[in-house]
């Protein structure tokens, strides 16, 4: 086995003599491009981080909007039903995101032990490998909590939807004006 690859590591195609004279100078631009695409991922990630918080938010003024135009109807349900699928495909993207960061800062360790210093598992060590709070905290930790929050306001939202009486079925209408009943004398 070659220099720095793992037992089992499907990271080499092929070893240094294999490979040739620039089998160095070829790993370094291809570490310098993961590294490179690892700091793409995290800003789609925050990108969509954005997005989706933007769309719960609107959802939730929605929702206010319509419930203050329309008063109550039933029909209003379905903004609180869309945050909640919003919610379940911003959850599923965080944890996506989370495993994607964590295959490549695996890839990038490996990488690094090819590397003079390994720059980035030096970091992942001083910051306690995400264990020790004080010196750092996972983003994942924090975010995947955001549309858990903005579920549990969705769902409270639908429950108030439904619950209230709408303007459909209530006996909201208010009564017929009186009529003035006029007797005909025959």
């Amino acid at each position: 086995m070659s220099e720095g690859a793992k037992s089992g590591s499907k990271l080499q195609s092929r070893t240094p003599e294999q490979y040739g004279d620039r089998y160095r100078d070829h790993v370094l631009e291809q570490y310098k491009l993961f590294v490179t695409t690892s700091q793409q991922i995290s800003e789609r990630r925050q990108q969509a981080n954005n997005f989706l918080l933007t769309l719960c938010s609107s959802l939730v003024t929605l929702f206010v909007a319509f419930l203050s135009t329309f008063v109550s109807h039933r029909w209003n349900v379905l903004i609180p039903i869309a945050g909640l699928f919003v919610c379940f495909v911003w959850h599923s993207l965080v944890q996506s995101y989370k495993h994607l960061n964590t295959a490549k800062f695996a890839v990038i360790h490996e990488l690094e032990e090819q590397l003079p210093i390994a720059l980035f598992r030096h970091e992942w060590y001083v910051c306690g490998h995400g264990k020790d709070k004080n010196k750092y905290v996972p983003l994942t930790h924090l975010e995947r909590w955001i549309p858990w929050m903005f579920g549990t306001l969705f769902a409270a939202l639908a429950v108030y939807a439904v619950a209230v009486p709408s303007q459909d079925t209530a006996s909201s209408s208010p009564p017929p004006p009186p009529h003035v009943t006029q007797q005909v004398k025959h």
